[in-house]
This record gives C-alpha cells, sequence and structure tokens, in this order.
C-alpha cells in the first residue's frame, strides 16, 4: 500500500472514529430533529446561505463515509427547506457523497480485488461494462443492498466514474423526492420506517426492472431480426 492510500485509510478511519467517539449521531436521530425543528428554522430564515452551505457538506460527508443518518439528512431537508429546494440540495449532495464513497472504493481496493480475482471477476466485469447502468439503476431504486455497500461493491467494477454519479442521481431521485416530501409532515411521523410503504417500494421495483426488461426485449428482437 503506497503513501497515499495510507493517509486516505488513516483519515477516514479518524473520520469515521470520531462522529462514534463523540457520539455525533445523536443529532442524526428523527427525535432530535423533532425537538430542533423550530429551532433550525429560525436559524435558517436568518442565515439561508451558510444553512444550505453547512447542510449540504454535511450530508456528503454523511454519504462519503457511509456514516448512518443520511435517510434523516433527506428526511431533514424537506422540513426546513421545502419539498423543491431540499430535493436540489439533497440529489446533488447525495450524488457527490456516493460518487466519493466510490472512488474511495476503487482507489484503495479495485487493485487488488482485481489482480487477485481477476479471472474468476472477468464474467462480472464484461457485465458491468455492457449493462452495468441498468443494474445500477435498479439497484437505486430498490434498497435490496444497502447504499454504502452498493458504493463500495461497484468501486471494485469497471464502470465509468461519470456513468456511476448520473445513473446514480436519476435513480436515487424518486426515493429521495418521497423522503424530502415526507419531511413537511414531519410532526406525523414516528419513524424512518413508516415512510416507504409497500405499494411504494412495489412501484420502485417495476419502475427499477422496467430498463434491464426493455433492453432483454430489444436485444431479443434485434437477434430475431437478424437471423431472417
Amino acid at each position: 500500500m503506497n503513501n497515499t492510500k495510507i493517509w486516505v485509510a488513516v483519515i477516514a478511519v479518524a473520520l469515521i472514529a470520531a462522529f462514534f467517539v463523540f457520539d455525533l449521531g445523536q443529532y442524526l436521530s428523527l427525535d432530535y430533529l423533532k425537538q430542533q425543528h423550530q429551532t433550525i428554522l429560525d436559524f435558517y430564515r436568518e442565515n439561508r446561505f451558510v444553512t444550505i452551505v453547512g447542510f449540504f457538506f454535511i450530508y456528503v460527508a454523511v454519504a462519503a463515509l457511509s456514516l448512518p443518518g443520511a435517510a434523516l439528512l433527506t428526511l431533514a431537508a424537506g422540513a426546513i427547506f421545502g419539498l423543491l429546494t431540499g430535493l436540489i440540495i439533497v440529489s446533488f449532495a447525495s450524488t457527490i457523497g456516493a460518487t466519493l464513497a466510490f472512488l474511495i472504493s476503487r482507489f484503495m481496493f479495485r487493485e487488488a480485488v482485481q489482480s487477485k480475482f481477476g479471472d474468476q471477476l472477468d464474467t462480472i466485469n464484461r457485465g458491468v461494462e455492457e449493462e452495468g447502468a441498468f443494474y445500477l439503476f435498479t439497484l437505486r431504486l430498490i434498497p435490496v443492498v444497502p447504499f454504502f455497500a452498493v458504493n463500495l461493491l461497484m468501486g471494485l467494477t469497471p464502470i465509468k466514474t461519470m456513468i456511476y454519479a448520473l445513473v446514480s442521481q436519476l435513480g436515487m431521485l424518486p426515493g429521495t423526492a418521497v423522503f424530502v416530501n415526507a419531511g413537511n409532515q414531519l410532526s406525523k411521523i414516528e419513524s424512518l420506517g413508516d415512510i416507504l410503504s409497500a405499494p411504494l417500494l412495489a412501484a420502485f421495483a417495476l419502475l427499477g426492472i422496467f430498463p434491464i426488461v426493455a433492453k432483454k426485449l430489444l436485444d431479443l428482437y434485434k437477434n430475431r431480426t437478424a437471423t431472417q
């Protein structure tokens, strides 16, 4: 491991350790947000730019370091900034944070993983190069794999960074909109699990698999046309 990787690892571990040692997670809880909601709103009205910039960078840091609290911050964005402004802030902050986590994973681990398991991963690598964007879109829409795990695992693949960022932003947008919008009714929410209903998850699932199904049908049609 070269010096740069060592420094990246040290900084990341130090920041994550500080989060837990100083119990910063207490500020990323639903109870705390409800208790401090009016105080935060008052501060925002008097310091709009500082609040937006501060919130943005906190969100990016939480997402990049895979810390717990991104869902709560998304809810908070709606409660503080409203639907449109909150959606814009979270959409870009979550995308930047996810992309940074992706790049950290790629920089730290991809070379070692590919060199050790390259033969076994050859089929996966080809699949990601051909259809990675479609599968990433599905994973972003359907939370089968946790947010941080998608960032970590996709960083080990050959998917291009720009495609990863754009597809992630698009795929996360519907779920982001639901959580930001829910923030407008903060007082009625007892837990984050109350926000995503079974029908809504099913709708996301159908939306997520649609591009893959459409591509498979298009490929099938092209193959049949070519053989006629």
